[in-house]
């Protein structure tokens, strides 16, 4: 059998599949401490990629900073309901924005299609030509939207590590690599 010639890797932010793994579950965890940490290194990533940057990783990033200033107390509501409302909006327009083709496409039928729960562009709405929402409204639909980006992104690049054992780690950091570059347009 021939062998397929190597195909150059794609350059990405992080050192590794171990880096990447880490963050995802630093991110995750709950534990306001290991999510700085986690956020620390996303910023890392996103000054050395810049605009390659997968919308997913930065959208989750700013979700999860959220709540580590909702934890830390610092904050008062008011500020909190700006600081989860801006992050929401930029979600929503962001996971939409690329959806959109020559004729406007009304937001709620491109959350539909994308799985992305009505409400929450509802939410976006009030947030951003509305009275501003009560804070545990915020909160939820934070929650939520973690919890759409865990499922449509972050286990996604997980999934890879259910391959068998002997598969070689150079194979597994292709795979990440490949993965890395999912970024909204993928997630149509």
């Amino acid at each position: 059998a021939r062998k397929r010639p190597k195909q150059l890797g794609t350059v990405v932010a992080w050192r590794g599949r171990a880096e990447w793994d880490q963050v995802m579950v630093g991110l995750y965890c709950g534990d306001s401490r290991l999510q700085q940490e986690a956020l620390d290194r996303v910023s890392a990533w996103k000054s050395r990629y810049g605009p390659k940057m997968p919308l997913a990783v930065d959208c989750t990033a700013e979700l999860i900073r959220c709540k580590v200033l909702d934890s830390s107390g610092k904050l008062k509501s008011h500020e909190l309901i700006l600081s989860y409302g801006m992050a929401l909006v930029r979600f929503v327009n962001l996971i939409t924005e690329r959806k959109q083709k020559i004729v406007s496409i009304p937001l709620r039928q491109l959350a539909k299609e994308a799985n992305i729960p009505v409400w929450v562009v509802d939410l976006r709405h009030e947030l951003t030509h509305g009275n501003l929402p009560p804070l545990a409204l915020c909160r939820k639909g934070c929650d939520v939207v973690l919890d759409w980006l865990r499922k449509m992104y972050w286990n996604r690049q997980l999934g890879n590590n259910l391959c068998e054992e002997d598969e070689d780690e150079e194979e597994e950091q292709e795979e990440v690599e490949a993965n890395a570059e999912l970024d909204s347009d993928a997630w149509e």
